[in-house]
């Protein structure tokens, strides 16, 4: 499966170059970047698309594509291909996996100091905190059980046999009170409130000391070797196309987020920018890393196994490329 992956990504990158320009070619003396993104356009990659629309990236000196993801789309085997020049990890797992895989990829920003994702559970079940849900069935995807679960049984002493499958359909989750499902903050108890009329109770894994970013940028080091002033300055004006976005006017965002994805409507836009901002998932300052929370992070994946103690983690980041702090 690995190798056909690879296969894919390498197709990708053919395809790809036939229709764009080639990496670091200047158009009018600026950097092309075309950045791909985790999933289809949303507003938790609003700042992405804030940045573009307010010529951040160009008056920096970039040419920048969004390149929308989608099911199926390994965004880290894209740019570690050549397809694109940059695009988002999803969450920090992804990232410690390119340094597991010896991949010449890296994060160089983080902006979404908080990992929005949550457990999410019938408001009537008398469920106080995360350590209430021990014993009780959860649904979840494949890729989470290699995730964040691996957290939730060291902290809080789950077992696999609560684990069920999870398709991302809530209709088992409405079928059962007792049920349990996984969700992001920003979609799924809009989702449900729509569909079943009531609010779900929340629990944002991050809140309760999950240490993992997410929206983070990931770079090649061929990149970051040539050009790192490209890279940084991405960096810079995206930082401020996340705090225009969530803080000043959406419209131009939003415009370019339902052009790429007409199924989007504004009051989902709307609802996932309140809740980012309530639960200050961005955070400040924006787009920052550090090696003690990569540290505690690393520690907790390899003491459950995910990887090997002697694994070498700051291969997978690098801080010298952060956003300056506003």
């Amino acid at each position: 499966m690995k190798r056909l992956g690879l296969v894919l990504a390498a197709l990708a990158a053919m395809t790809l170059s036939a229709c764009s320009p080639k990496s670091d070619a200047p158009t009018d003396g600026r950097t092309t970047i075309r950045f791909a993104t985790d999933w289809k356009a949303q507003a938790e990659q609003g700042g992405f698309y804030q940045a573009l629309a307010t010529g951040e990236y160009a008056k920096r000196g970039l040419d920048v594509t969004i390149i929308q993801g989608g099911p199926g789309v390994n965004v880290p085997q894209l740019v570690a291909a050549g397809a694109v020049e940059m695009g988002m990890g999803s969450n920090s797992f992804i990232v410690l996996n390119l340094a597991q895989e010896k991949a010449p990829v890296k994060a160089v920003a983080a902006f979404m100091q908080k990992d929005p994702q949550v457990l999410i559970a019938h408001p009537d079940q008398g469920l106080n905190s995360l350590a209430d849900i021990k014993g009780r069935p959860i649904l979840l995807s494949d890729a989470s059980t290699t995730a964040f679960w691996v957290w939730l049984r060291a902290k809080y002493g789950y077992t696999d046999e609560q684990v069920r499958k999870y398709n991302f359909n809530p209709a088992p989750f409405l079928a059962d009170k007792r049920v349990v499902q996984q969700g992001y903050l920003t979609s799924e108890p809009y989702t449900i409130k729509k569909v079943a009329g009531f609010d779900p109770q929340v629990f944002l894994l991050a809140d309760e000391g999950f240490p993992g970013y997410a929206a983070m940028v990931l770079a090649p080091d061929s990149l970051i070797a040539k050009n790192p002033q490209a890279v940084k300055a991405f960096n810079e004006a995206s930082a401020a196309g996340w705090r225009s976005y969530l803080f000043g006017d959406p419209a131009p965002g939003d415009a370019l987020i339902i052009k790429d994805n007409p199924e989007i409507t504004p009051d989902i836009l709307e609802q996932a920018r309140a809740k980012m901002r309530t639960y200050a998932i961005v955070g400040e300052p924006i787009g920052a890393m550090t090696d003690a929370r990569w540290k505690t992070f690393f520690d907790v994946a390899a003491s459950q196994g995910v990887y090997a103690k002697d694994l070498d983690y700051k291969a997978a980041y690098t801080l010298a490329l952060l956003p300056e702090v506003k």
